[in-house]
């Protein structure tokens, strides 16, 4: 079986949804605005969130420029950038979500998809074409257990919208995200891919519905969390016989700027370093189990 064909299988959310993000990010890397913003293995970007029964959202939307995925031949990477509802809280078993892949294979070609997923099913691959620079906005609205999720390329004009029907309907935090998707050669085994260098993708209309009432990711109805994805690797030392040879790390990052209260605008950039010290491992969220096959 081709690895990449597992990122089509469905999250086990069993495993995943209980990996909430909980700490804040303690590096030596300047952070993207005063306050600490929280570290996600897989996740980048931001998170709203309402306190109180029936304080959920009915509708997420925003707009990005497709990325370009900088590849190199020998390493597969992905990344997905979407906009989406559900999936952060601790006892989510659900995820709604629609967005784009800029991913790269084996053998360093960049492949451009897009796609939605309604969690724990299967991510569902669109016809709708996506080339690096396309200007795209997307939405995810839920009424009941009707789930309608559109996306638009503004650049080419092709557009598509469905609605369908889920039993796990999350809709208690609306998210803004760049993510490193995740395969699941199991039910119980999922692993975070290596993230795709995107460069930078500048997100603008971020706004949410809840309760009737619209707003960007800094309006006061909601909390709002900041998330630095953080990726180790580890890199095997090769050298002479005899000769003591230190292995060394790589830190990959994904750091959010501020947001803009007026729409919400904000960018994620791409970024890696040499890793100096242990740090534990950030936590997993559920998201996007898919990419290109």
């Amino acid at each position: 079986m081709d690895p990449r064909a597992l990122m089509r299988s469905s999250v086990a959310l069993g495993a995943l949804a209980c990996c909430v993000l909980v700490t804040s990010a303690a590096l030596a890397l300047p952070a993207a605005s005063a306050a600490q913003p929280s570290v996600s293995a897989n996740w980048a970007g931001y998170v709203a969130t309402r306190a109180g029964a029936g304080k959920g959202f009915s509708s997420v939307s925003g707009a990005w420029r497709a990325p370009t995925a900088t590849c190199a031949s020998g390493r597969e990477t992905d990344a997905a950038v979407w906009v989406g509802l559900g999936g952060y809280s601790e006892t989510s078993r659900g995820l709604e979500q629609v967005g784009t892949d800029a991913d790269c294979t084996s053998s360093g070609t960049p492949v451009y998809s897009s796609w939605f997923e309604l969690l724990p099913a299967e991510p569902v691959n669109l016809k709708l074409a996506v080339h690096p620079g396309d200007a795209i906005v997307a939405s995810v609205t839920v009424h009941h257990q009707d789930v309608t999720l559109r996306i638009r390329d503004l650049t080419t004009g092709e557009r598509f919208s469905t609605t369908r029907r889920s039993a796990n309907i999350d809709a208690s935090s609306a998210d803004w995200i760049v993510e490193a998707p995740s395969v699941c050669p199991s039910s119980q085994t999922c692993d975070v891919l290596s993230l795709t260098d995107f460069g930078q993708v500048s997100f603008a209309s971020a706004t949410a519905v809840s309760n009737g009432h619209t707003g960007a990711i800094d309006d006061p109805a909601w909390s709002q969390t900041e998330l630095e994805l953080q990726q180790q690797t580890f890199n095997a030392a090769h050298g002479r016989a005899g000769a003591r040879v230190v292995p060394t790390k790589t830190l990959t990052v994904a750091a959010p700027t501020p947001s803009t209260a007026a729409d919400g605008a904000f960018s994620v950039s791409w970024q890696q370093q040499a890793l100096q010290l242990e740090r534990s491992s950030p936590t997993t969220l559920p998201g996007f189990g898919g990419g290109s096959p």
